[in-house]
């Protein structure tokens, strides 16, 4: 089992090394890609989440084997490090185990993570995905933590000195995500943009994508915008 890897083509942005840390996720996104990418039913891969066998004692063998400390390590893409409904408690071990050999990790969720902001320091990010209101995402992202509370949630990891962003991505509703970082670029250190990809939209990417840079840098915000969405403000 590959438990802890280096990200390949556009996800090594996303840090050093990356751990999955279960076999699906509940969250029901109707944009998910994870399911295309593993070859799962989507039925089977929103409904059957659990931890990976043996995940936390084959990481930890692959930690102290491969000498891997002071990298910086994505939970999660291919599944939610805090799927709602679910026993996290391997979430936390994974994060103490990583950790306990000096590296740092960089959590992004659509759930909520409050149980372990006791681990994080201000060497670790805590990241949310924003791509719409939360109208909108009470049939786009059906079971995952309204958009309003994650927001909550990582304005209190600032408060404990650890860094957050925010991954606008898919947007689906541009007004939303212009709201947002207009009202909360105060506890956000950083932000990636990206377009929705694979299903159809009306959405003018190249006029959003030129706004959202503008206000990113008018508001202080380290902006990331995906090479999707660059390519759209590119055209002429």
């Amino acid at each position: 089992m590959n438990t802890i890897y280096k990200p390949k083509g556009a996800a090594a942005e996303y840090g050093d090394y990356a751990v999955n840390i279960y076999t699906g996720c509940p969250h029901r996104c109707y944009y998910c890609f994870a399911p295309q990418v593993l070859h799962r039913d989507r039925e089977a891969f929103h409904s059957c989440v659990e931890p990976r066998k043996d995940i936390v004692p084959e990481l930890r063998r692959k930690l102290e084997r491969e000498k891997i400390t002071g990298k910086l390590v994505h939970l999660c893409f291919t599944c939610d490090p805090y799927p709602t409904g679910c026993d996290t408690t391997t979430t936390r071990e994974v994060i103490k185990a990583l950790k306990e050999y000096g590296n740092h990790v960089q959590i992004l969720t659509k759930g909520d993570g409050s149980r372990d902001f006791d681990l994080l320091d201000g060497g670790d990010w805590y990241g949310v995905t924003i791509s719409c209101d939360t109208p909108m995402a009470d049939k786009a992202e059906p079971r995952a933590v309204k958009p309003a509370d994650r927001l909550y949630s990582l304005e209190k990891v600032k408060c404990r000195g650890v860094n957050t962003w925010v991954s606008f991505e898919p947007v689906l509703d541009p007004a939303a995500v212009l709201d947002c970082i207009k009202g909360c670029a105060y506890f956000i250190d950083r932000v990636k943009i990206g377009k929705l990809n694979y299903h159809p939209s009306d959405i003018n990417w190249a006029q959003f994508g030129r706004e959202a840079e503008d206000l990113c840098w008018e508001m202080g915000l380290d902006c990331y915008i995906k090479d999707s969405l660059r390519a759209e403000m590119d055209k002429r």
